[in-house]
């Protein structure tokens, strides 16, 4: 056969792998308002980058019918692209062929790049569209689902594993996106559940949607599971490569990207000092002060729809990226629950794993009481954020803004915890409990046998507050840093974590610490 005939027939293989499960099947997925796997990678990757791997794989297997089902590249697209210039590793599940589902090749070929983005120390992103591990292969596909998952936990910590949802993720594969850094859904298309409805209903005898089990909605605010939610695959991709754009260029040793800065450090705003209102029982948004002192006011909200009463988040300051946890005040009063607690840990482990700052602002009453937070472990839970915080070796700089009270106090990134820089506003209030808790507590049989426990009541409330309801008393004993000027919380920042450039602190040698999971 003559070089051309070989070039044509290399052609003609090429255009077979690419077209995934046939026209009919690519226009079944456009029905289903979802693109396919190459049309993905396409709004994911910078135009002309992507490398593919393994473009004429096929499974192995003969059983069922699936001799004559073979398809070039099997159910997965796999390879090496660049997102505004900077290398990942991708693999993207084509629903077209065989449902997107798991093989034993799929396995070998996700696990091929998979290496290499750890060898070669670049994220690994991975768009999951798949009914999970392929029934006609039996074990041998259970294989391919088990190899990456070992890969998946040990990449973790090491390079940025983003998943992104859009489709179904279903059966023991939903783990994959599970051990991951990041997961995107988007509404309308994407499920993740460990069993179906019909599964459901076969076990308890309830009817419910796919929706209704594991849609997007319902990872992103009650289960936790989805980080990001998005209108469509376009915005999905969109926030994707904005994500990326606060990451380390490769792995957990490389250093974070810097901007050229184009807001000036030394910016200060005059609108902050009317943020904290002068009743302490009335609420503000936290996402002001946060928006107020990143560059450009540009903040990159994380886990935006669970646990609302604390915000985490990526932002840059000075051309910096920094990690950004802040209580909500505006969501009931900021306090810690479990769900907060869970959400917070997670996210300044991942900051610490990936050298990335951390920035706390705190406002905090306390953690959440009754039986339900008591009964589902908030001492657990709690904890995690304890450790969290207490193991992170990245630069911490905390800035507590009103109240700050018992343990709290203590989780948010204090001193105690080995918070670096600490600062206050004039209106911190660091104490064990709000003073009319204290004052009811300490001076309960004071009150009870006064002539007039009311107005006794309210001079020992005003007595603590003037004693204790300020930062001073903390100053004074080297817990805070400064007392600043709320106008100047950009610059203060700016200058401490440039005084922190270079931070090195260690753990104890060990294999690795119990978390309380």
């Amino acid at each position: 056969m003559a070089i051309q005939d070989k070039l044509d027939s290399l052609a003609h293989l090429k255009k077979q792998a690419q077209s995934g499960g046939g026209e009919k099947r690519i226009q079944q997925q456009h029905a289903r308002g979802k693109l396919t796997a190459r049309e993905r990678l396409g709004l994911l990757l910078d135009p002309g980058s992507f490398n593919e791997l393994g473009t004429f794989v096929s499974h192995r297997c003969s059983d069922f019918g699936l001799a004559e089902q073979q398809y070039l590249g099997d159910a997965v697209v796999t390879g090496r692209g660049r997102v505004d210039g900077r290398p990942v590793f991708v693999y993207s599940q084509d629903f077209t062929v065989l449902g997107g589902s798991i093989s034993e090749v799929v396995g070998l070929k996700v696990g091929q790049v998979m290496d290499l983005a750890l060898n070669q120390g670049a994220p690994l992103i991975a768009i999951n569209d798949s009914g999970g591990a392929r029934i006609q292969e039996g074990v041998a596909s259970l294989g391919g689902v088990g190899d990456m998952l070992l890969k998946n936990t040990l990449c973790s910590g090491v390079i940025p594993q983003i998943s992104v949802v859009v489709g179904p993720s279903a059966g023991g594969a939903v783990y994959c996106p599970a051990i991951t850094d990041f997961v995107f859904m988007v509404k309308g298309i994407s499920q993740m559940y460990i069993t179906g409805p019909d599964v459901v209903k076969a076990v308890t005898g309830e009817e419910i949607s796919h929706e209704d089990l594991g849609g997007a909605e319902v990872h992103a605010g009650k289960s936790g599971v989805a980080h990001f939610l998005a209108d469509d695959e376009k915005a999905c991709f969109k926030t994707v490569r904005r994500l990326l754009s606060f990451l380390p260029q490769s792995n957990n040793r490389a250093s974070l990207p810097e901007v050229e800065p184009s807001d000036d450090p030394e910016r200060t705003d005059e609108s902050l000092l009317k943020l904290v209102p002068d009743n302490p029982k009335r609420a503000y948004d936290m996402k002001r002060l946060i928006t107020s002192v990143a560059d450009n006011g540009d903040f990159l909200e994380v886990h935006q729809h669970f646990a609302p009463s604390i915000i985490v988040g990526f932002a840059r300051l000075n051309g910096k990226s920094v990690g950004v946890v802040a209580q909500q005040p505006s969501c009931l009063a900021g306090v810690i629950d479990i769900d907060a607690s869970v959400k917070a840990a997670r996210f300044v482990r991942f900051c610490d794993a990936f050298n990335i700052p951390l920035v706390s602002f705190v406002d905090v009453p306390g953690f959440m009481p009754g039986t339900n937070q008591e009964h589902g472990g908030i001492i657990r839970h709690g904890a995690k954020l304890i450790y969290a915080y207490a193991e992170a070796t990245v630069p911490k700089v905390t800035v507590i803004t009103r109240k700050a009270y018992g343990g709290a106090y203590i989780v948010m990134s204090s001193k105690h915890l080995r918070g670096d820089i600490n600062y206050a506003w004039p209106s911190g209030e660091i104490a064990v409990m709000g003073a009319e808790g204290a004052v009811n507590i300490i001076f309960r049989n004071a009150i009870a046998k006064s002539d007039d426990p009311a107005e006794t009541r309210q001079k020992l409330v005003s007595e603590y507050q003037e004693r204790f309801d300020n930062p001073y008393r903390a100053a004074a004993l080297g817990y805070i840093d400064d007392v600043i000027d709320p106008r100047e919380t950009r610059p203060k920042l700016v200058r401490a974590l440039e005084m922190l450039k270079g931070k090195a602190q260690s753990n104890p040698p060990k294999k690795h610490g119990n978390i309380p999971l």
